[in-house]
């Protein structure tokens, strides 16, 4: 399976840069999808309501899915990679 990598940059409520990874199946397209698995996850961060649009998120690159990622994908449709001020 080919997953498409969303690099993404948020601002957090406390003016932090939080920075992290949404993988999702190369076919999905649509980014309104993707903004919408960003901002699921930042609700569970506590960052609810920050803003995520293309200015915080744009496509990186296509790979193949690493096994770590599928369970999560095949449940959710997505799995995050948290790189920084993520916690």
């Amino acid at each position: 399976m080919k997953v498409a990598v969303w690099d993404t940059y948020v601002t957090k409520k406390d003016g932090s840069i939080m920075h992290f990874d949404i993988i999702a199946p190369q076919e999905i397209k649509d980014t309104a999808v993707i903004y919408n698995y960003g901002r699921d996850y930042l609700k569970v961060k506590g960052q609810g309501g920050q803003p995520l649009t293309s200015k915080e998120c744009r496509f990186c690159h296509i790979e193949t899915v690493r096994p770590q990622w599928q369970a999560e994908i095949n449940q959710k449709g997505y799995f995050i990679i948290e790189m920084e001020n993520c916690k």
